[in-house]
């Protein structure tokens, strides 16, 4: 860690006692470094738990004309197997549309499709009888991808529109156009722990579902709905995942659901656990994206007009496709004004998997198609990249007249060009430029290219009624704190996060406040920790129940003496009234015995939000989150492998509560992005199987892949917005950083061909796909060129 990282970003003025803004080690660290970190496949098994295996579709999209299970009922260990006609309730599990079957009935469309439940006395018993079922299809035809959903017109939503200025006229007016089409590849989740979940049944029909999810609240709407009950029958608990990335955040119902019922059937815990491959196979990835585009432009480079249309495979159900085409929509913008755009999205239905939300959530795919057009504009006009995204930056403020989005909303913190100009003087971009090119002038194998490219990502849920949260703490006479908040920790750190933010209000070091398990009859009709929100809702819920609690003993302190509450103050875990101190415990002991409440609720709504789906406008976004990166590879143009030499990022949190984990994180989402963008192929035969189902096929980036020079810095940058402690959030902007490395392969690419022609460079940028562009490069630039 370098100094910038390890600047300590200063509290709030008014803070007596901070320990927010300090970098603090991950809540649960030690617990993960011992094996001691309690996930839903650790808690003790009740005696008499059973375990579930999901029968999956071997078909892509059929008839099913008959269903023999006899092999799988006399298979050895099984108890009981189940259809959808054993569902007591709802056979639903969509999140929003109810057009995702827990178990399928009478048709599949898609390969790995659960079709019926198997429960036996061991996971491996249930698993091989899962396999043994003799099933007569129908077959009927399948649609496959993006492509062939818009050729069909196949969707699962009604198309999206957004429109700003006079685009035909735009057009005519601009010198010089462009028009072409781009593909960005999904993305599996690959969350180390599995999708699970773990139901027991308690007294008068109620439900305790212990379950690997984002999204507890969610969960606990499913299974009662499932089971027939009202939601209080229901309890779901989750204390920690290992991973979600968004695969957690919806598609964890259909495990939760199928446990709860052949549970709630047989009047005994029943556990469902997937095998990765079965997880791969069942569950939805990333949204992958077909872009045209037609962008006219002036002879500096500045836009005009922008016209897109993005078409997403969708899969076969809306699942949360139609927030994550409309996050694409609003950042297809990503750090640029356009003055006219004509902006489409469209979810293709296809008979593959559900696709999902994904770390990000459509703003990467929005985003990177811009970027892209950027990079076709530099070449065509010989300049740098980074000057032509610098000229077509949002302006500084409402007087240049370039700072409101597409969808209407003013951009009020734009601080990007001052983190871009410190991240250009930092990383020697321009001397690197100019170094790398002599290098390419003399290696007629090896190549090099670089990339800088920015990021500005909107920070809230686009759906308003989302952004709310709630907490409890409870103060014991021992002066020891629990918190219960709505969010769910996935190793992001949103519960060191709280307990600092929970410590700092009542003056205590973080070794006094404890966070305990998410669990829906704590905290109630909580949102999904999704959207980078986490930190940024319950911090401000739990701070709100932490203040209460605080305002109460200073009170009492006051009047026990005779002082008035202003001379109250708490810090180092002592109350000092008018100077004098007496530790915290001996304060809340006094409390106690005066009958004080020592345990509030706190409750927070994002303010200032509104979004119109029909129109497309609105002001969706509490605030901007900026960042930059520049990335230097080096390409085998031979073989098509290359290696990330070096990273430069800086990336703006606000002030940081917590500059160690928000690194971390700025780190772990460049990597993932890299992986989505480089390594990570999803790849389907002709009849619908997702080939791609395990790490030995499916390949996520390793240490190896990590550059040597990995430089990561925080913006100094105090949020406009009344976030908690001014932060801004760190779990989803940083992935775009990513899109450096992308570029910068295109940028070596392009050298083959001495920079003047266009590498057709698809994502995921394999290495196979990176020699295919090399040979096209050269096609094009002609024999001459080495």
């Amino acid at each position: 860690m370098n100094k910038q990282t390890e600047t300590i970003l200063k509290p709030d003025a008014t803070a007596q006692w901070t320990a927010v803004g300090v970098p603090q080690p991950h809540e649960s660290a030690r617990l993960h470094v011992l094996g001691e970190a309690t996930y839903t496949d650790d808690i003790p098994e009740l005696q008499g738990t059973l375990h579930a295996a999901l029968g999956l579709s071997r078909k892509a999209h059929a008839k099913v004309k008959s269903i023999d299970l006899a092999d799988v009922r006399k298979s050895r260990g099984v108890v009981a197997v189940y259809t959808a006609n054993d569902i007591p309730g709802l056979n639903d599990c969509g999140p929003i549309v109810h057009d995702d079957p827990i178990l399928a009935d009478r048709l599949v469309q898609y390969v790995g499709q659960p079709m019926f439940l198997v429960v036996a006395d061991t996971h491996d018993n249930a698993r091989r009888a899962a396999r043994l079922a003799r099933i007569d299809y129908e077959e009927l035809p399948a649609i496959l991808t993006a492509q062939d959903a818009k050729r069909a017109q196949s969707w699962v939503l009604p198309p999206m529109h957004l429109a700003r200025g006079d685009v035909r006229q735009a057009f005519e007016q601009a010198p010089h156009r462009i028009k072409g089409e781009f593909h960005v590849g999904g993305q599996e989740q690959f969350y180390l722990e599995g999708q699970i979940s773990y139901a027991i049944p308690k007294e008068d029909r109620g439900m305790l579902v212990y379950c690997s999810t984002q999204h507890p609240s969610e969960m606990q709407h499913v299974i009662a709905q499932a089971l027939g009950l009202h939601s209080h029958n229901v309890t779901v608990e989750c204390r920690r995942m290992g991973g979600g990335f968004g695969g957690k955040e919806s598609q964890s119902a259909l495990w939760a659901a199928a446990a709860s019922v052949a549970a709630a059937r047989l009047n005994c815990p029943v556990k469902l656990r997937a095998d990765r491959d079965d997880d791969m196979m069942v569950t939805g990835k990333r949204h992958d994206f077909h872009y045209e585009y037609e962008v006219g432009y002036d002879s500096d480079g500045r836009i005009l007009a922008a016209k897109v249309e993005m078409v997403a495979r969708a899969g076969y159900s809306a699942d949360l496709s139609g927030p994550v085409a409309t996050r694409a929509v609003c950042h297809f913008d990503n750090a640029y004004y356009l003055p006219a755009v004509d902006i489409v999205a469209l979810c293709g239905k296809t008979h593959t998997q559900s696709n999902t939300a994904f770390r990000g959530f459509g703003g990467p795919q929005g985003a990177i198609a811009i970027e892209v057009v950027i990079d076709e504009i530099a070449r065509n006009l010989g300049k740098d990249p980074l000057d032509v995204r610098k000229l077509n930056f949002y302006g500084r403020n409402d007087a240049e007249g370039r700072n409101i989005t597409p969808y209407g909303q003013k951009v009020s913190d734009n601080i990007i060009h001052e983190l871009v100009a410190q991240l250009e003087a930092d990383s020697d971009y321009r001397e690197r430029r100019t170094k790398l090119r002599a290098f390419n002038a003399a290696s007629p194998v090896l190549k090099k290219g670089i990339a800088f490219t920015p990021v500005k990502f909107g920070i809230a849920f686009n759906l308003t009624h989302l952004n709310q949260a709630g907490a409890l703490v409870h103060v014991y006479v021992d002066g020891s704190v629990l918190v219960n908040h709505g969010g769910t920790e996935m190793g992001q750190g949103v519960n060191t996060k709280v307990a600092q933010i929970v410590a700092h209000e009542l003056g205590l070091d973080t070794s006094h406040v404890r966070i305990a398990a998410t669990d829906t009859s704590k905290v109630a009709n909580t949102s999904a920790t999704a959207a980078s929100t986490g930190a940024d809702l319950n911090g401000k819920a739990a701070q709100d129940a932490a203040r209460q609690i605080r305002e109460r003993l200073a009170v009492f302190a006051a009047q026990s003496a005779n002082v008035e509450p202003s001379a109250v103050s708490f810090a180092d875990n002592h109350v000092y009234v008018s100077g004098v101190p007496e530790s915290f415990g001996s304060l809340v002991r006094r409390a106690y015995n005066a009958r004080i409440q020592l345990w509030s609720d706190g409750f927070y709504a994002t303010p200032g939000l509104h979004w119109d789906a029909q129109t497309m406008t609105g002001h969706p976004f509490f605030y901007f989150a900026y960042g930059a990166a520049v990335s230097e590879v080096i390409v085998d143009t031979l073989t098509g492998e290359w290696k990330l030499l070096r990273v430069d990022a800086l990336y703006d949190a606000g002030n940081s509560l917590n500059p160690a984990i928000d690194i971390g994180q700025v780190e772990g989402g460049f990597i993932q992005g890299m992986g989505w963008l480089t390594t990570e192929e999803l790849w389907w035969d002709k009849a619908g199987t997702l080939m791609t189902h395990a790490p030995s096929t499916y390949k996520i980036p390793a240490i190896s892949d990590c550059p040597r020079d990995f430089r990561v810095m925080l913006f100094k940058n105090r949020n406009a917005a009344d976030s908690i402690h001014r932060s801004k959030a760190v779990g989803e902007p940083p992935l775009l950083l990513s899109f450096s490395v992308f570029f910068a392969l295109r940028d070596a690419i392009a050298g083959v061909g001495d920079d003047k022609v266009h590498p057709p460079l698809r994502a995921p940028a394999t290495g196979e796909t990176i020699l295919n562009a090399i040979e096209a490069v050269r096609a094009a630039a002609g024999p001459a060129t080495p």
